[in-house]
């Protein structure tokens, strides 16, 4: 059970992604969720840092993809803002959303990492697609209400997984 919800790897950020680690593990493509990952909750727009960083991913060879549980207005606007596919009201942590992104970028999961700030939406839903995880903290405190209550648990998973070793 642990292991749906337990993230391969967890970074504070985004920049402290070792990505030529993960080309090495055989990841070729990255599934990023959106709000309070690659942009604060709510917001309409990515820093120019974010874009500057996906931008040199895609240079470097890898391929890309949003997968929100947004609507698809805006998430089809901010993934044109890089040029890449996106897969909006995903209804994350369901499969479908995972293996469509993964047949977007046309990669096989076990060549994709997913990159999220919730355990039990990102990373349950890329565990489950047998995609590497990576967990991140969130950009923002703000968030909707739920994900405020879901915390809460995620916490006390997390010390769980730390407490059987399973994560550092």
């Amino acid at each position: 059970m642990y292991t749906l919800v337990c993230p391969s790897l967890i970074v504070k950020s985004l920049y402290d992604i070792n990505t030529g680690e993960l080309r090495e593990l055989g990841i070729r493509g990255f599934i990023f969720d959106l709000d309070n990952t690659i942009i604060p909750w709510d917001s309409e727009t990515m820093q120019p840092e974010v874009i500057t960083w996906m931008e040199e991913l895609l240079k470097s060879g890898f391929k890309l993809c949003l997968v929100s549980n947004n609507w698809n207005k805006r998430v089809r606007r901010i993934a044109e803002e890089i040029g890449i596919p996106f897969v909006s009201r995903a209804y994350k942590p369901a499969k479908t959303g995972f293996h469509q992104a993964a047949g977007l970028m046309n990669l096989p999961p076990k060549e994709v990492a997913v990159i999220g700030d919730q355990l039990f939406t990102d990373i349950l839903g890329g565990n489950r697609n047998g995609m590497y995880t990576i967990m991140v903290a969130p950009l923002s405190s703000q968030e909707f209400i739920g994900t405020k209550i879901t915390r809460k648990i995620e916490k006390i998973t997390i010390h769980m997984l730390r407490a059987k070793g399973l994560i550092k």
